[in-house]
């Protein structure tokens, strides 16, 4: 008896292991986009990645950049992608800071890091689901006021973007595709050109994992 219980473990042992699903970490600099991530996961159940949005308690974009070079060193995360709100980094006269920490990304090859881009803020990323624009608005209020004439009621509110069954992902998924397609005037140039509109957000969309699921085989 001991020797087919033996046989038993061994045969387990020598499985091949099934492959996780890939981990995605997201690190974000306030609420919003915290929740906008939080409802894109609850809506795309079929996704067969796990997406985990941090909001760090400390909001400093050094402290941030230490967490992104943590979750990057821990093997559990396939990418790491940092969004990264331009319009307070400017206000603040903090370009230099932020480029020197993208310089460090890069010189040390954290391969798996994605920056991504959005100025003046989240709300020109939900502003392209409807119009195409370059339109620089330098206070994110500004871009707020132009989103508002298509989302109506819009608020930087808990209540507003998870609402049940009308959430903020849901409401925008619709015109998603125009979104991306509008992304392509707004992609920066370089680190010394920053005073314009961007939005990089197609580089978290048209990552393999997520494009498939959500367009299948459509060319991206």
């Amino acid at each position: 008896m001991a020797r087919k219980e033996n046989k038993k473990i061994t045969s387990r042992k020598n499985r091949p292991k099934r492959k996780a699903r890939p981990t995605f970490a997201i690190v974000v600099e306030g609420k919003t986009e915290f929740w906008y991530f939080q409802k894109l996961k609850e809506n795309e159940k079929q996704l067969a990645v796990n997406i985990m949005p941090t909001i760090p308690e400390r909001k400093k974009l050094s402290e941030l950049f230490e967490i992104v070079k943590q979750k990057a060193n821990e093997i559990v995360h396939d990418k790491v992608f940092w969004i990264i709100d331009l319009d307070k980094i400017i206000q603040d006269g903090k370009v230099e800071e932020l480029k020197r920490f993208l310089f460090e990304l890069e010189s040390k090859e954290y391969n798996n890091v994605i920056t991504i881009f959005n100025n003046p803020c989240l709300e020109f990323w939900f502003l392209l689901h409807f119009k195409q624009t370059t339109r620089y608005y330098r206070r994110c209020q500004k871009t707020i006021d132009e989103l508002k004439k298509y989302l109506t009621g819009y608020s930087k509110s808990e209540k507003y973007y998870l609402k049940e069954d009308n959430d903020i992902y849901r409401r925008l998924k619709p015109n998603l595709e125009r979104a991306l397609d509008n992304t392509r005037h707004t992609q920066r140039t370089n680190l010394n050109d920053l005073q314009r509109a961007i939005c990089e957000m197609n580089l978290f969309f048209k990552t393999d994992e997520i494009w498939k699921v959500i367009y299948g085989n459509k060319s991206n």
